[in-house]
């Protein structure tokens, strides 16, 4: 139990941190690049904390360092120079007077919540990281390699598209979200169902599920896909798009 009170307290900690940097730089959005570096923090000190994280808690470990610090730095790079992000100004209208507290507790707390349990396939590798390294394993890094091929080529495609200033107006329909409306998403998604068939070999380690179901349930159904379909309902092109590309899982392409 006191590792799990360990990491729970120094999420309560790294989180508030980040609500100060919020205040300090008058912006919420500073919350979407705590999430990946959050994961990493987590991820490494229930290593330390741990004695018997093995070659298995390792491995965890590089994937999702790899996954946290190319996602941080890539919602770095978006937001530069930018205003803070459309989800979180429509918050500070709605939130009025109790914008701050509502912040710190919805949006920060509840981030570090949420991290945890989304975290728990590598908090039980690291616990007990269980037999040799074994076939589960090198199907979970497939696994984990599909997802961040999706989410990583994705992002790069949508980034250069809208760069493209000929691309002004129009809605991005081509690459990888020819064939899902949300290729990045996917992609988080499939690692994280990896990184849980890796943890298949740890004792208990089939309780992790909770952590591939949770964000699967975010990003499909609260702060993920549903958000960004809304947007994007905005445009004109959008009703065929739907109609022609799946939404998530990518299917080939149908034509009219």
């Amino acid at each position: 139990m006191h590792y799990y009170l360990t990491l729970i307290g120094i999420l309560f900690v790294y989180m508030s941190l980040w609500f100060v940097i919020s205040l300090i730089k008058q912006r919420n959005d500073v919350a979407d690049v705590a999430w990946g570096l959050g994961f990493i923090l987590v991820t490494w000190v229930s290593f330390v904390l741990s004695n018997d994280s093995g070659s298995r808690g390792l491995l965890a470990g590089v994937l999702v360092s790899i996954w946290g610090l190319r996602l941080a730095w890539h919602i770095h790079m978006r937001n530069r120079g930018k205003a803070e992000d459309y989800r979180y100004l429509a918050w500070r209208k709605q939130w009025g007077e109790w914008f701050y507290v509502r912040s710190y507790l919805q949006v920060y707390l509840l981030q570090g919540a949420l991290l945890f349990v989304i975290s728990l396939p590598v908090l039980l590798i690291n616990k007990n990281a269980g037999t040799e390294l074994n076939f589960l394993d090198i199907l979970g890094v497939l696994v984990w390699l599909t997802g961040f091929f999706f989410e990583v080529v994705g992002d790069a495609q949508l980034a250069r598209f809208i760069k493209d200033p000929a691309n002004k107006g129009r809605l991005m329909q081509s690459g990888l979200w020819a064939y899902t409306r949300h290729p990045n998403y996917f992609g988080e998604v499939t690692q994280w169902w990896g990184l849980w068939l890796i943890a298949l070999s740890t004792p208990q380690g089939w309780l992790g599920i909770v952590g591939p179901l949770t964000i699967t349930f975010l990003i499909l159904k609260v702060s993920g896909v549903p958000m960004l379909e809304k947007k994007m309902a905005e445009h004109p092109d959008f009703a065929g798009y739907e109609r022609r590309v799946s939404m998530f899982i990518p299917l080939p392409r149908k034509y009219d």
